[in-house]
């Protein structure tokens, strides 16, 4: 069966994915590749509600790392089912804003939780549906930390996780560089802090170089049809 491609995007808060989650998109979609942009936690109706008490409910702000690695895992087992599988069976190109990276730096580096169970609840709540290529921002905390301060947010609506003392984000930020030493087939690492058309240039460079059958297909369907 033929399938469709999932790229997914990390790294700390403000490193810049999200904006380069919509450009990708935005290329794919005028090369006339079919896309779905998701976001982790999220996604689905029942990933928003989990999401809302992930991040902004106050009652968020006494929760246990175990708690919060369940209720993260739960949102993506939901995603991954009721949204990212069935586009890819319909060969969509999906584009997460997160996926299960960032909770084995989050919940498993970050947070300091057992590896070993953070895995094991990485696999049992996606299953087969891994990443085909993953884009890692990387920037240091201090810029990270500028930009999340120029965001612009209703009064009241305090982010839980970018809460977190600066020793917390240090090893977020170490934590994905060590992921992509492990896994340098799946994860690009990019300079975050290049400006984000340099960034978007890479970016789709490495997306053509890794997926030029998905772009040929597509072309070469639509000159049948014109024909």
């Amino acid at each position: 069966m033929s399938r469709g491609a999932f790229i997914t995007f990390e790294g700390s808060e403000g490193c810049g994915k999200s904006t380069q989650v919509k450009r990708l998109a935005s290329r794919l979609e005028q090369a006339g590749v079919p896309v779905l942009i998701t976001r982790e936690p999220g996604g689905t109706a029942i990933g928003e509600k989990i999401r809302d008490l992930l991040q902004f409910a106050p009652e968020s702000f006494a929760m246990a790392p175990e708690t919060e690695l369940l209720l993260f895992e739960a949102s993506r087992s939901q995603l991954v089912r009721e949204t990212i599988r069935p586009a890819l069976e319909q060969e969509s190109v999906v584009i997460s804003d997160r996926f299960f990276d960032s909770t084995t730096v989050y919940q498993g580096v970050a947070r300091k939780l057992e590896p070993g169970i953070v895995e094991k609840l990485n696999e049992f709540a996606v299953g087969a549906e891994r990443p085909d290529l993953t884009f890692i921002l990387d920037v240091n905390v201090a810029t990270a930390r500028a930009r999340m301060l120029r965001r612009v947010r209703p009064v009241q609506a305090l982010d839980r996780m970018e809460q977190e003392p600066l020793e917390f984000y240090e090893r977020v930020c170490e934590g994905y560089r060590e992921l992509a030493r492990r896994e340098p087939t799946r994860i690009y690492l990019l300079d975050g802090s290049l400006s984000p058309d340099e960034i978007e240039s890479k970016i789709w460079r490495e997306v053509s170089a890794r997926f030029p059958a998905i772009l040929a297909l597509r072309k070469k369907g639509d000159t049948a049809r014109a024909s």
